[in-house]
């Protein structure tokens, strides 16, 4: 097909790749070359006629094109003049000659060369109704652009407009436009004039309204400068006015204030950039906008947080030894943790590794440790309850965007303390919880990570803030509640509980006086020797901390502080007598857990979030169909060891001389007391065993005895966990004998001595075991089953040969 002014000729010429750059025919224009690719182009062309042909890059980004990043019509052009300067470039000056199309490429190893079509336009072009519309509704676009832009002189909106050319004046008004490469590339690709001068009419339209719309926004932006000087103005006037009457009032007293307040604390350098740029944006705000308080608030937060002001701490370990043993009773192992954690810290002088976690009951003195190190180091305390917290934004802070934002917890904590430094509670963290708001636990991750604190990032601050000196300790009742990526980050520390010599001790030294300061029964007023402490201690509590002892002696000191308040007495000493008078009977029986050995009833050991527990677990046998009723609150796990438990007595019966068919003709009723609290776990299998083989044989069980341990179908027994806990809640409960899984004989170790010495703990592999044990003799009256006829451990491993190894 012949296109318009086509040269069929074809002709080989070099070829100047440009970056950001286009040259339309007829157009002067120069420009600067540094690539050898396009000094060896030119080099060739002025070797020759002068010609060259200038092509765009598609990309101008590419330092070294190909052929495929360049398009493929250009312009040729004819290089007037060239120049080289001091930096090693030369400046070229050409004129457009003619649009010419690539047919291929001949070089492109070291500069380009190409074989192209020239298209040449007559001179002289046929004006056709359409070309003559399309002029004038070019030039009166053109005309609208030139108004509003201002970007020339008349003359030469004049002169661009006298050229009667159709085509060359689409040329030069688009070379004139302020277009992308690619916009003015469509119309250099089209060589029909009428196409490009619709092409031309569409980009001038697009950059009239673009024109339009800056012109609206710039008298917007005038008028609203204009209002802000005259504020401005008129707000230095008053300045003026109230600094010659004396009077510091309004917005200007408080930017002051706020500038002397930075100026004397100490900041790093992006937080005062920051406060900076929010003071000066305060000044601007009119006094009466919401905005203003929105801003204030936040300088005062950045102003009150100690960025860089840390506390003088020292890690004396002979003065923190001292003061934990005057805090504190007891819990000589976990002293001789955190000594070594402090020890750990002297030497490193940085505060490294995991973070501590004090898990254990409640009322242990979790909480009263952790003061007791912040006193030893000498920094701020803070602590903060986690509790029930189920947002993310209090770990975190709300957006800035929200009304009423604050920030989280933890920097409202570093707040409180003034200190870069302080020891920080983190108290029942495994209390957290989860909701549509966000997961708490995760947003603690960064807190409590020593690689990752020290730019911890709050969403109201909005600055990263340095934890990285800060002492954390967090305080758990139930490790298991605790999320796995949160847990590992923590190194926990295990506080099981107080023997009763050490509860003693701790009410002796702490509590009492307390108490006696707080009642006003200084000196003589109230004196409780130690044998009225032991009954309150065996008599009215059975715990693994000292809360409920707290307030039993708090109710002790209120009694009396009536009757020293009403004149019947001067001064009181607390008897047995009058113990019971001030707290009403026993609750708890001391030294037996039941009145008497009796069948079918055996006491387990549990473990709980409060501590060690006793549970008593009872069997009834009656004649029936074969039913399995369990009661007492019991979880599925806890069913599934009774389950195991029938079926382990089932394979035995012959050896305890219990008819194979007694599930069949009777019903097994297995029960746990105080049916309202839930109770779960593995660790009652032997015990619920035992009590079953009590009940079908009509052997009783010591009420001295107290069982732990998870049982196997086979009468294997499994270790369990939690074995301090539950032996001090033997130890509570009186109880003399405990028996409990061989493979947590490496537990034992850390039970106290004074709970070793007055408790025997027997070990065992087997079920066999546990029942040679824990039942006794039968009584003289007759047993629901016969007995059988010898020790059931020697029936079972010695006697009955004849039946082979037991598989």
């Amino acid at each position: 097909m012949q296109e318009e002014g086509q040269i069929s000729t074809q002709r080989v010429f070099p070829l100047l790749p440009l970056r950001g750059l286009l040259v339309f025919p007829t157009q002067v224009l120069h420009f600067d070359v540094g690539r050898d690719i396009s000094i060896k182009a030119l080099e060739k062309a002025m070797a020759g006629e002068h010609l060259i042909l200038l092509t765009s890059q598609e990309d101008c980004q590419i330092d070294e094109p190909t052929a495929d990043d360049l398009y493929r019509i250009g312009t040729l052009s004819r290089v007037k003049q060239m120049m080289k300067l001091p930096n090693g470039t030369i400046r070229v000056l050409v004129e457009g000659v003619a649009r010419a199309r690539i047919v291929r490429f001949v070089r492109t190893e070291g500069w380009f060369e190409a074989e192209v079509e020239v298209y040449t336009e007559p001179a002289e072009v046929p004006v056709t109704p359409e070309i003559e519309a399309l002029v004038r509704a070019v030039a009166q676009q053109f005309e609208q652009y030139m108004k509003l832009s201002k970007r020339g002189e008349q003359e030469n909106y004049a002169a661009i407009l006298e050229i009667e050319h159709p085509g060359r004046l689409a040329d030069t008004i688009t070379a004139y436009l302020p277009l992308k490469v690619r916009d003015k590339q469509e119309v250099l690709e089209a060589i029909s004039i009428p196409m490009r001068l619709e092409k031309l009419l569409g980009f001038l339209s697009d950059e009239r309204e673009v024109l339009e719309l800056e012109r609206k926004i710039h008298q917007r932006v005038r008028k609203q400068m204009e209002r802000t000087q005259k504020e401005y103005y008129l707000r230095e006037q008053m300045k003026a006015i109230q600094k010659e009457l004396g009077e510091r009032e309004g917005r200007a007293m408080e930017v002051e204030e706020l500038r002397e307040a930075m100026a004397k604390k100490p900041l790093p350098e992006a937080v005062a950039e920051r406060l900076e740029k929010e003071i000066d944006r305060l000044e601007r705000i009119p006094p009466n906008s919401a905005e203003g308080t929105v801003a204030r608030t936040y300088i005062d937060w950045l102003l009150a947080l100690p960025w860089l002001e840390a506390a003088d701490s020292t890690v004396d370990l002979a003065y923190a030894e001292r003061v934990l043993d005057e805090d504190h009773y007891g819990l000589e192992k976990v002293k001789e943790r955190i000594l070594e954690f402090l020890a750990v810290q002297k030497l490193a002088a940085k505060l490294t590794g995991p973070v501590i976690c004090l898990a254990g009951p409640p009322g242990v003195g979790k909480t009263s440790l952790a003061k007791s190190i912040a006193r030893a180091l000498n920094r701020p305390f803070v602590r903060v309850s986690l509790g029930g917290v189920r947002d993310e934004a209090e770990i975190r802070g709300h957006r800035r965007t929200y009304i009423g934002a604050l920030p989280g917890r933890i920097i409202q904590g570093m707040k409180q303390a003034g200190k870069r430094n302080p020891v920080f509670l983190l108290d029942e963290i495994d209390k957290m919880a989860s909701d549509f708001r966000g997961d708490p636990a995760a947003a603690m991750l960064e807190v409590l990570d020593p690689e990752q604190n020290a730019a911890f990032s709050d969403h109201y601050i909005e600055i990263p803030f340095d934890l990285s000196d800060v002492m954390f300790i967090t305080t758990a009742n139930n490790l298991y509640d605790i999320p796995g990526p949160l847990r590992d980050r923590m190194e926990v520390i295990q506080l099981s509980g107080y023997t009763e010599l050490e509860k003693l001790e701790i009410a002796k030294r702490h509590l009492l006086p307390k108490q006696r300061k707080a009642h006003a029964l200084d000196g003589n007023r109230i004196r409780v020797p130690d044998e009225v402490l032991l009954e309150v201690i065996r008599y009215y509590t059975r715990e693994a901390g000292v809360r409920q002892l707290d307030r039993l002696l708090a109710s002790i000191c209120r009694k009396v502080a009536r009757q020293i308040a009403d004149g019947s007495r001067a001064r009181v000493t607390v008897t047995p007598k009058l113990l019971n008078e001030f707290l009403g009977p026993p609750v708890y029986r001391y030294g037996q857990v039941e009145e008497s050995d009796q069948v079918g009833v055996v006491t387990g050991l549990a473990w709980t979030e409060a501590g060690g527990d006793t549970l008593t677990i009872e069997v009834s046998v009656v004649p029936g169909k074969g039913k399995l009723v369990l009661t007492g609150h019991l979880g599925d796990v806890m069913k599934e060891s009774a389950q195991t438990a029938v079926s382990f007595i089932r394979s035995r019966a012959r050896e305890l001389g219990v008819p194979a068919d007694f599930t069949e003709t009777n019903d097994i009723h297995i029960h746990v007391p105080e049916g309202a609290i839930p109770k779960d776990g593995p660790s009652a299998g032997i015990t619920m065993a035992t009590a079953l083989a009590s009940a079908l044989t009509n052997r009783p069980v010591s009420r001295k005895v107290a069982m732990t341990g998870e049982i196997t179908l086979r009468g294997r027994v499994l270790p369990i966990g939690g074995l301090k806990e539950k032996s001090l809640a033997a130890h509570r409960a009186g109880v003399e004998t405990v028996i409990y899984p061989e493979g947590n004989v490496k537990d034992l170790k850390d039970v106290p001595e004074s709970v070793r010495a007055s408790i025997k703990f027997v070990p065992v592999k087997h079920m066999d075991e546990v029942l040679d044990l824990a039942l006794l003799p039968a009584p003289e009256e007759e047993p629901v089953f016969p007995s059988p006829p010898a020790s059931l451990h020697e029936l079972v491993h010695g006697g009955y040969a004849e039946e082979g190894p037991r598989q």
